[in-house]
């Protein structure tokens, strides 16, 4: 198996999304003439940014839109992958402000320990962009590897207390404590309007990077911490506040009971172990057409087994 893809450019991308909602706003966010830096506002959400595709050393890189301006407004943009750098702090951190909604905890040593972890991860960035703003991050990281580490002492302790299910808390501590050590923290944030393009090249790099290090990293230590049969991901969904109150009139479209901010959250979902939600306090978007909707936190369990088939499906989703 190769350890590097070859470099190939994606064509014109269109906006994905799963509800009308989310198209209009996938369509918006394309109509922009200037693409914002994501680093203009601390107060400004994930999805309401671009995010950054870069990967040092792997050379992948992208076309979100032919040399013109379509007929949309849709500016033209590079992006590539690179590993992530210290000097990305500031964009990932960013991008992460909201991970575990409003909970005061040591976020910027967990920024640095998905820095640190260079052979695993990826950060997104436009090709020659000067301040090199960070659009996406995605990583991997062993939950026992970093046990004694201030920032997952508090996750864990955020993600037990959140979790009111009886029939899953138990299920979850399992993985936080005694199988910590075959568990891997997927970290996945990036801004709404990514080209959807990137996702499948995203993510194969990840899980590729994953079986890499099981045979290349250094010590067997190390080896071993990738060798993962579970993941948790933390994540985030809008569902909507009182789905059997109130039906559409005439002539509307009916609201989906659960809006996926990202799209390939619905696919993890459908092959986890289990998941739970939790009120969030937070709120990422204010518009009115989201007055019905309640932004959720959502905890999910996906062995690795299942990754291959995540990854068949992704690929199969965004090619539609």
């Amino acid at each position: 198996m190769p350890r590097r893809p070859s470099g190939r450019r994606l064509s014109k991308h269109k906006p994905l999304a799963f509800s009308p909602f989310m198209r209009s706003l996938a369509l918006a966010s394309t109509s922009r003439r200037k693409l914002p830096h994501p680093e203009d506002s601390q107060e400004m959400s994930f999805d309401e940014k671009l995010p950054n595709l870069s990967r040092k050393g792997k050379k992948e890189q992208f076309s979100d839109s032919s040399d013109e301006e379509d007929s949309q407004g849709a500016v033209q943009a590079d992006f590539e992958f690179f590993d992530p750098k210290t000097t990305d702090f500031n964009g990932v951190k960013i991008l992460l402000q909201n991970y575990l909604d409003d909970k005061e905890w040591d976020l910027s040593s967990f920024v640095d320990l998905i820095l640190e972890q260079t052979t695993v991860g990826t950060v997104v960035k436009v090709a020659d962009d000067e301040d090199e703003a960070v659009f996406a991050v995605v990583s991997a990281l062993n939950l026992a590897r970093y046990k004694d580490s201030k920032c997952f002492r508090e996750l864990k302790e955020f993600l037990l207390k959140v979790c009111s299910e009886k029939n899953v808390s138990s299920d979850l501590e399992l993985l936080l404590e005694k199988k910590a050590q075959d568990v891997g923290l997927l970290v996945s944030q990036r801004v709404m309007n990514l080209p959807p393009q990137l996702l499948p090249p995203l993510y194969d790099g990840l899980f590729d990077e994953v079986l890499w290090a099981t045979e290349d990293e250094p010590t067997e230590e190390l080896r071993s911490s990738f060798r993962f049969k579970s993941y948790i991901l933390v994540t985030k969904i809008y569902k909507l506040k009182n789905p059997k109150q109130k039906k559409p009139r005439h002539g509307e479209e009916e609201n989906e009971e659960t809006i996926f901010l990202k799209p390939e959250d619905e696919l993890f979902l459908e092959l986890s172990s289990w998941s739970f939600t939790f009120p969030m306090r937070s709120q990422l978007v204010t518009s009115q057409e989201m007055k019905n909707y309640q932004l959720m936190g959502l905890v999910m369990a996906v062995e690795a087994k299942k990754i291959p088939e995540f990854r068949q499906m992704l690929n199969s989703l965004i090619d539609e």
